[in-house]
């Protein structure tokens, strides 16, 4: 039996937009991320850089988002810039079947040969979600943010 849940990638339309900016992680994980209306808001801030919002789709519901923009600098690659599943559904394997659309997309796509995140050291769930799919410590250490552990997929 397959346990994954079925999930899509669709994008922020004026159709889903309220149900997309509804979107909350639990109290204890909202110091790691900003709010899903901040997610959509830097996406479209973002833009000039290939920045873009994706949501997760579950039996019609909207479950989570995803922003990633591309690196203007050196390396160039993927940023995942944020990644958060709804409160309600976490704990049920949307985190990892989404996180793995994503890197497909990524992967498929083409225009890059790795993805990179900056995650938060407290943020224990994340990072271990990160490693299960195929993240490493990259060894930068961002001065800007010393309390986050940069990490690293090649796609």
């Amino acid at each position: 039996m397959n346990d994954t849940p079925n999930i899509k990638l669709v994008g922020i339309t004026e159709d889903n937009y309220i149900e997309a900016a509804s979107l909350r992680v639990r109290e204890d994980q909202r110091g790691f991320l900003s709010s899903a209306v901040g997610i959509i808001a830097r996406g479209y801030v973002y833009r000039g850089c290939g920045g873009r919002v994706y949501a997760f789709k579950h039996e019609g519901k909207l479950v989570g988002l995803a922003l990633v923009r591309e690196f203007t600098d050196e390396p160039l690659g993927y940023d995942l810039q944020q990644f958060m599943i709804d409160e309600r559904y976490q704990g049920r394997g949307f985190g990892s079947a989404a996180l793995a659309l994503v890197l497909a997309e990524l992967s498929k796509e083409g225009r890059y040969d790795h993805a990179e995140v900056c995650v938060k050291k407290a943020d224990e769930a994340a990072i271990r979600l990160y490693v299960k799919h195929g993240f490493t410590d990259s060894g930068y250490v961002d001065e800007d943010v010393p309390d986050s552990i940069n990490m690293i997929r090649r796609l």
